[in-house]
């Protein structure tokens, strides 16, 4: 198993050695939300080593999900998304356990379980209140984001609160491309690896990224209010 183990992760030992790699295998993470984000998320973070992972999401496969949600192949449309993931990323990686949920983020964080992070996959502001909500009682971290048409915001929540920056409604989202899903889910993951790694991490910082109408990259950086 060590030998094994040690070979299929061998260049993030190479990046922080044998102990930190076995680390991760003692962290819990919950993805809420297994569309264009969680896929993403999954599939990053789902072969890093962690040992565990809640998939969360009582959604099913749509052909229209398949361009952007890159875990699912045309034939899934049907099935449940969570559930889909989850033998995705268990047959990438030997070493990591999935469950998949099959309900709301309401439902779910009734369980009362126990995680080292929750990052925020859904496509909605209310949930991702309720998850801001839940986080704050707890004193949970957890990472949130969002991606539209051709920009997305990422945030690392420790303090601050999500409802004292975004307002909250039940506005929806407009078109999107499937790169800037997987570019933001990325950032994510970069955060997520790097915070149950026991790298440093800066905490309730705004990152807004968007192209400007020359076709620039812009990345802005906004420092949220802890109080």
């Amino acid at each position: 198993m060590n030998e094994e183990f040690n070979e299929y992760f061998n260049r993030q030992i190479k990046l922080w050695g044998q102990e930190t790699q076995d680390s991760l295998q003692n962290k819990k993470v919950a993805i809420i939300g297994s569309g264009g984000l969680g896929c993403s998320l999954g599939i990053a973070l789902g072969a890093s080593g962690i040992g565990e992972f809640a998939f969360v999401d009582f959604d099913e496969v749509g052909v229209h999900n398949i361009h952007r949600q890159i875990g699912f192949k045309v034939g899934d449309d049907g099935k449940y998304k969570s559930e889909v993931l989850k033998e995705l990323i268990e047959s990438r990686c030997p070493f990591t356990k999935v469950t998949a949920y099959t309900e709301s983020f309401d439902d779910f964080a009734k369980r009362d379980l126990e995680f080292d992070l929750i990052i925020d996959a859904t496509d909605n502001l209310p949930s991702r209140a309720a998850i801001n909500e839940y986080c704050m009682k707890k004193n949970q971290p957890w990472i949130y984001g969002s991606v539209e048409e051709f920009h997305g915001q990422v945030c690392f929540f420790e303090k601050a609160s999500y409802e004292s920056v975004f307002v909250v409604n039940d506005r929806k989202p407009n078109g999107i491309a499937c790169p800037i899903v997987m570019h933001i889910a990325s950032l994510q993951a970069n955060l997520a690896l790097r915070y149950l790694a026991g790298l440093s991490v800066k905490k309730d910082i705004l990152y807004y990224l968007a192209f400007n109408d020359e076709g620039i990259l812009d990345t802005k950086k906004f420092n949220l209010p802890t109080k």
